[in-house]
Order: C-alpha cells, then structure tokens, then sequence
C-alpha cells in the first residue's frame, strides 16, 4: 500500500509523535471526551424505543435531531472557539449538556426531540478540537501520524461508545441511564477544559486576529477534503447497513461482532500503516481504494465470506479519514481553524444523515449489494474530481 519509513519504522514514529507536548494527554482526554458523543444516539434510541416505548419510529426522530443538531452547531461552536477561545465554549456545552440529560427521562417525545436538537447544537466539540489542536500545534513533519492516530483513536470510541451506551440505556433503565451519560459528559468536558489544548499557532490569541470571510478559503481543495469526508462514512455507512441486512437475511444476525471487530482492526491496521508512510497515496486515491475496496462486500454470502471481504474495506477506512481531516487543518487559516474543522464534523454527519435513509431505501426496493454499489459510485466519482483539482496545471 505504501511505504514504511524507517530510521526506526513506525513505533519509532508513533513514539515520536506521543512525546511531543502535550500530545499524549490530549489523546487521552480526548478519547474519554468522544465516547459519551458516541453513545448519545444509541442512549436516546433505547430510551425511546424501549424506556418510553414509544417505538423505533419516534426514537428515529429524535436521534435523528440530535445528529442534525451536532451537524449544525458544529461549525458555530467552531467559529466560537476562534472567537473566545476554547474554555467558554467548553464551559456553555458542559452546562447544556448536564442541563439536557438531567431532564431527559423528565420529558416525552414531543418535547424530547426539539430538546435533543437544542443539545445537539450545544453538544461538547470533542471531535473538532482534538483535530483542531493537532493542526495547530503538531510541526509538519509529524502531521501525518498525529492525524493517523486520531483517526484510529475516533474508530475505537464508535467501537466502544455505543456499545457502552447500549449497556447503560438496558442495564440502567428510568432515570439512572441518561443521569449516567450527564455526568460523564460533565466529567469528560471539565477534563478537557481543565487541558485547555492549544487551538491557534504559538504566540497567537483567540480574536487577536480577524477571521478571513469563509469564502475566501472554502474554495475548490477545501471543498474536496470536506466531499471526500462525507463520501467516506457514505461509503462506510452503507456497507454497515448492508453487512447488517445481508446476515439477517440468512438469519446469521449474531456474526455481526465478529465481522464489525474484523473491520475495525483492518482499519486500525490501515492507519497505522498510513500513519507511519513516508509516501502516502493522496486523499483522492485513498478515498478511491476505499470505493474500490468496500465493492466486493456486495457479494455478499456466508457470515464467513461476507467477514473476509471486509478486510480490503475496512484497510483504507482510517487512511481516508485520516487523510482528509489532514487536508482539512493543513488549508484552514490560523483565524478560521475552528470554523473549518466544525465544517468537517458536519461533512461527517451529513455523510452519515444522508447514507442511512438512503440506504434503507436502497436495501427494501433492490436489494444490499445496491446499497454497496451506489455509495461506492459516489465515492468515486468524489475521488476522481478530488484528484483533478488537486493535479498540478502545467504552465
């Protein structure tokens, strides 16, 4: 796929990037800070469906305005941040969040949703600032693996998250449950706060210097990067859907887990590789080896067959999420990184808004391999206009 660096190789790379300051804390927390995000969805679904019994149709719409909400507010806590600084917008989200899941098992589901929106809104930044910081802080040279590492770090935290979520909305139900998630957001965005990671270059100070107008860097690679990362959970999105619909259609529902761990660790493989790349592929291939690589899943077959051919799928996950979100901090203006890195968190939940009604349609009217087939073909066609605006133009 690519090549290793040496003097070393990759442990030596990943050890370097850890040892920089404040690198290794900022991980730390950062994970902790992700996974209740990660586990609201899943936590309202369940609590909906099951702890209200109100039906998937209700939870549906409730999660779906909390994940509208996190796309929308994702850009405004980021223009914030560039603003205030990091510590205020911390310190309102950690408020409304505590305030929010306090009063969760409090309401019913025509209050709940436009609850959950206003939530989603004011939902703590845990993913734009960790990318934030990384472009701001991390040198050049080791941008590639800081951003690898984050990619790989954001897979685990969707591994884990809802999985613990599920844990809690079923073993806690009433109250307890949503009181839980409350506190380990307040815990999670006070560790964070308490951090106060970097989010301007040195020397500089949030509202020091004037934010350039969004158009004057939303331009054609910005928009490729911010494309290619919707096209990715696109992609990603439909072959979760249709791996689900494929087992249950032969009623081997219960090798989910062991094809989904199967695909998270090819894709951890695949970020530890890229990470550690002295030539990486460009964004644009990566998303293109992805397309190219999740198409096979449309075959479909046995749990056993359908796990093997995830593994060329899940490879180029994290390297093309990775690789975007590098694209995303290295074109961003100082004055405007947290705008463009709140633009990304959007690109990835509209990627994931749009990937799963579609989808869903997709897997009932035809059948899973069209799912597979049609997001694979978006994906593409993303990366082939990503790689002609980014090919250098002759004289």
């Amino acid at each position: 796929m690519v090549m290793v660096s040496g003097g070393g190789g990759s442990v030596a790379t990943y050890r370097t990037v850890l040892r920089l300051p404040g690198l290794a804390p900022l991980a730390a927390v950062g994970f902790a800070a992700r996974l209740p995000v990660t586990a609201t969805n899943v936590v309202l679904t369940l609590h909906v469906a099951v702890g209200l019994d109100r039906g998937f149709a209700a939870a549906g719409l409730v999660g779906g305005a909390v994940t509208a909400g996190i796309a929308a507010g994702s850009p405004l806590l980021g223009r914030m941040v560039d603003r205030h600084g990091l510590r205020p917008v911390l310190a309102l989200c950690g408020v409304a969040s505590a305030v929010f899941w306090g009063v969760v098992p409090l309401l019913d589901v025509a209050a709940l949703a436009p609850a959950a929106l206003l939530a989603g809104l004011l939902t703590p930044p845990a993913f734009p600032v960790v990318r934030q910081s990384l472009a701001a802080s991390v040198p050049d040279e080791h941008q590639r693996p800081a951003f690898a590492l984050d990619a790989m770090s954001t897979e685990v935290a969707y591994a884990l998250g809802p999985a613990l979520g599920t844990l809690v909305a079923l073993a806690l139900p009433g109250r307890t449950g949503p009181w839980l998630v409350g506190a380990a957001f307040v815990v999670a965005t006070t560790a964070l706060w308490w951090l106060d990671p970097p989010v301007r270059a040195a020397g500089t100070r949030p509202g020091e210097q004037p934010a350039p107008p969004v158009r004057s860097w939303l331009r054609g690679p910005m928009v490729v990067a911010l494309s290619a990362t919707a096209a990715a959970i696109l992609v990603l999105t439909a072959t979760e859907l249709s791996v689900v619909a494929v087992l249950a259609a032969r009623g081997e529902t219960a090798w989910f887990a062991l094809a989904n761990t199967v695909w998270c660790a090819a894709s951890l493989l695949g970020g530890w590789v890229y990470g550690a790349a002295r030539r990486p592929p460009p964004t644009a291939v990566l998303l293109g080896l992805l397309a190219l690589g999740s198409l096979p899943v449309a075959l479909g077959g046995p749990w056993w067959a359908v796990t093997l051919l995830l593994v060329p799928a899940g490879a180029f996950c994290a390297p093309a999420l990775a690789a975007a979100a590098e694209a995303v901090g290295r074109l961003a203006p100082d004055a405007a990184r947290g705008v463009a890195t709140g633009f990304h968190g959007s690109a990835l939940m509209v990627g994931a808004t749009v990937a799963s009604p579609l989808s869903g349609v997709l897997i009932e009217a035809v059948s899973p391999a069209a799912a597979v087939a049609a997001a694979s073909s978006v994906a593409l066609v993303v990366a082939l206009v990503a790689g002609a605006v980014g090919r250098p133009r002759g004289p």
